[in-house]
């Protein structure tokens, strides 16, 4: 069992690279450690290298999307929380993106696997309350979603973020469509 500091500490050190990587992606880990308010020590134990630190404020975040799914379903109605979602996700992937100089290869691999089946699940989730309600068309598929959606966090977005002009056009090919 974990203890309650230790927990602590780990959430410290998370939240602080959280925000240090997105402030800049080539933060140090001494400077995490400061902003954490933890010794060099304590970080290394939790995480032993940069990218260890990286997998882990990436992780935490997909799970953190992940678990708004209830809280959005219950909030509004699916394509309008499947919209506020997809938002969140894209901005988190465009964090991700700007520290994938931090992670090599492998890793980058290894963290798609990872999160590529809770993602699917939550869309799936989401695409499924807009089934059943009809405002989704029967044949939505969440892989695809996901595919589709992939152009948004590589959209520029500047001067202008596209992304949300992107989503409400998939979005609008979710609807359901008239028998032909």
């Amino acid at each position: 069992m974990v203890r309650s500091d230790a927990r602590e500490n780990r959430a410290r050190i998370l939240a602080a690279a959280r925000d240090a990587f997105a402030e800049d992606g080539t933060t140090s880990m001494n400077q995490v450690a400061q902003r954490a308010s933890v010794g060099a020590g304590t970080l290394y134990r939790n995480f032993p290298t940069r990218e260890a630190l990286v997998l882990a404020v990436y992780q935490d975040e997909v799970e953190r999307i992940i678990g708004t799914v209830p809280g959005l379903l219950a909030e509004m109605p699916p394509v309008e929380a499947l919209r506020h979602w997809t938002t969140d996700l894209v901005e988190a992937m465009r964090r991700k993106h700007g520290l994938g100089d931090a992670l090599s290869p492998t890793a980058h691999q290894a963290i798609t696997e990872q999160t590529y089946g809770p993602v699917v699940a939550a869309i799936t989730k989401l695409l499924d309350a807009g089934k059943k309600d009809g405002s989704i068309r029967t044949d939505a598929d969440a892989g695809d979603f996901l595919q589709l959606t992939g152009a948004l966090w590589r959209a520029p977005s500047e001067p202008q973020d596209r992304s949300p002009r992107m989503l409400a056009l998939i979005l609008d090919g979710l609807r359901p469509q008239p028998d032909q």
